[in-house]
């Protein structure tokens, strides 16, 4: 996506929130509350914003049983506001036509400095049940077949992505943009030829570009879509965010050398790319992204008991919110070891901020 149509998506969002009617993009309910009314006592509905990853089809239910339980500790109607633009969502929280929304680091970060009355309600814990290993893993992959440009001696590299055609998922995504152009100027910037180097570098290709050619694939799938279909030689995607479409068919999950495949009947948009292989060349931990809530339309009454609901012992074991690993069905979170839910607070999130320092 070049400059203009970054633009051109700001007024999309401009315009939409004129009309305080957001475009709705899954089967979902749109936003129906208006910012500014206030604390949400006087509310009979609670927004929930999903961002693009979380906006699909398949993970209807796991929104559904999300919204049943906040439903259930507040004692109000929920709907979902499921979106097609990372934008969108984010402009929806901080304008308060959404109450909550579900969110990576980077968005979440963004949003706040929008609005300071934005706080983390609770984020995904790792296997452990701990705020120590809350983390998934943002991968740049390459087509099986091209894997040997990327490779020196026994491991990979990304010393000869220069030039080629880059897929990003958003600039509003943290292992999609965030991470890897950081780490791509990290790398890159110890070289004279590219000391100068900068991530605003990263964003368009072209002429005297870094990239030959940078797409943006608007979600993480869209990006590993990007790459399977050939539109981007080297593509940025996380793990969860694909995991329901993709198997491990050699090496080590997670881990640089690993290779993956679309499984048969993958739901869309991987519906026709079935068998399609891709390596990792590398695999970087990011921080879970947290569910956050607007104080301005949110109560202390209701944040406390959205809280409690979300971490209970109960909540851990929906089967519909944490998936056993065995599960055949799509989801967002699974649950591997002790997974559950976590309080946690807004400077947890300060190694994201740093990114953009």
């Amino acid at each position: 996506m070049k400059r203009r149509m970054l633009f051109a998506s700001l007024i999309l969002v401009l315009l939409l929130t004129a009309c305080s009617n957001a475009g709705n993009g899954g089967n979902d309910s749109s936003a129906k509350n208006g910012g500014g009314k206030g604390k949400n006592d006087a509310k009979e509905t609670i927004t929930i914003a999903w961002q693009p990853n979380e906006s699909s089809g398949d993970l209807q239910e796991t929104r559904d049983a999300i919204g049943k339980m906040i439903e259930e500790a507040t004692g109000k109607k929920v709907e979902h506001f499921t979106t097609t633009d990372y934008i969108i969502s984010i402009e929806a929280l901080t304008n308060g036509s959404a109450d909550i929304a579900y969110m990576g680091a980077t968005s979440y970060v963004e949003a706040k400095k929008k609005n300071d009355n934005l706080v983390p309600l609770v984020v995904n814990s790792g296997e452990s049940g701990t705020l120590d290993d809350a983390s998934y893993y943002g991968w740049l992959a390459v087509r099986q077949e091209d894997e040997a440009q990327y490779k020196e001696q026994d491991a990979y590299s990304i010393n000869n992505i220069a030039g080629k055609r880059f897929s990003f998922v958003s600039n509003s995504s943290t292992s999609g943009f965030k991470v890897p152009s950081n780490a791509i100027v990290s790398h890159f910037s110890k070289q004279d030829a590219y000391k100068d180097l900068t991530v605003e570098d990263l964003m368009e290709g072209g002429s005297g570009q870094f990239f030959s050619d940078v797409v943006y694939g608007g979600s993480h799938q869209g990006s590993a879509v990007n790459l399977l279909t050939k539109k981007a030689d080297i593509a940025a995607f996380c793990d969860t965010c694909v995991g329901n479409y993709v198997e491990l068919a050699e090496g080590e999950a997670n881990r640089p050398g690993a290779l993956y495949k679309v499984i048969e009947k993958a739901e869309q948009p991987f519906d026709k790319l079935a068998g399609e292989q891709f390596r990792l060349i590398t695999v970087t931990p990011v921080l879970n992204g947290p569910f956050i809530a607007n104080r301005d339309t949110i109560s202390e009454e209701d944040f406390k008991a959205i809280v409690d609901i979300m971490t209970s012992e109960a909540t851990a074991k929906n089967e519909s919110i944490f998936l056993p690993e065995d599960s055949e069905k799509s989801g967002l979170f699974w649950k591997s070891g002790d997974a559950k839910f976590l309080p946690v607070e807004d400077a947890w999130y300060n190694p994201i901020r740093e990114l953009s320092n």
